[in-house]
């Protein structure tokens, strides 16, 4: 039985389905149990497929209509008419207006970013680790919703569960990066072990996206390193030294 996490905020929303899929409901085994989406993955890509088509359902559209990107960690978003013709786009983000498709994001610590535009029905998915966030495809993907005709000023967002701060260790050439960027990114770093910080990337999201001028958001603030019974964890696999790792699924979708 699938167990997707939601949000109040997108569910109050007429005509609209979402869903931060955990691990739990899909047919994968071993490192990979159980709902494992990832298509990038190692695993038994006929039970990556079985774990789509579920999902897919559970949002009621079609596997085929159940679209994701090959995400690079980039800021670059693709704008969806339709079910792919061919090989998956290179992205970071999904924008559509079209109803009964399901635009979805695979992560195991990134942060998925789920965006609606309730008056006008155009809807977003962002893949935002520290890269994509940094690199701007969070602004990228409020761009492009308002090239459809959607407005930031009435779009919802969702941040689903990620790696939380104080699982998310960095070095201090990382915290550099950020605050040679921006002085004021020092407040997303708390301090931690000998040459070390911890990073809030749920915080820095969220500041990116109130800079932006997204006024409604809400933050599920589950921590995936933390949670192994419902979330895949890169991080935790890593430390591991586990050879794979499962690849959560979240999704929105317009009711036809």
């Amino acid at each position: 039985m699938l167990k997707p996490v939601t949000t109040p905020s997108l569910t109050a929303l007429p005509g609209l389905r979402h869903a931060f899929f955990t691990r739990q409901g899909g047919g994968s085994t071993g490192l990979y149990a159980s709902l494992n989406g990832g298509q990038g993955s190692s695993d038994d890509q006929d039970a990556v497929r079985e774990n789509r088509r579920r999902m897919a359902a559970h949002l009621g559209v079609e596997p085929a209509r159940f679209l994701s990107v090959w995400q690079v960690h980039s800021h670059d978003v693709a704008v969806v008419d339709g079910p792919w013709t061919g090989q998956r786009p290179k992205a970071d983000a999904l924008v559509t207006a079209k109803p009964g498709l399901a635009l979805a994001i695979a992560t195991a610590d990134c942060g998925p970013i789920l965006f609606a535009d309730p008056q006008v029905r155009i809807i977003g998915a962002a893949h935002a680790g520290w890269k994509g966030a940094f690199g701007g495809v969070l602004e990228n993907t409020l761009a492009a919703m308002e090239k459809l005709g959607a407005d930031r000023r009435r779009i919802h967002v969702a941040l689903g569960p990620m790696l939380g701060p104080q699982s998310y260790e960095v070095t201090t050439e990382f915290v550099q990066r950020f605050t040679e960027a921006e002085a004021a990114n020092a407040r997303f770093f708390a301090s931690g072990t000998p040459g070390h910080a911890q990073f809030d990337l749920p915080a820095y999201i969220r500041a990116r996206l109130v800079a932006a001028g997204v006024t409604q958001i809400e933050d599920t603030a589950l921590c995936t390193y933390a949670d192994e019974a419902r979330f895949y964890s890169y991080r935790r696999a890593t430390h591991r030294k586990e050879a794979d790792y499962g690849r959560l699924m979240a999704a929105i979708a317009l009711e036809v």
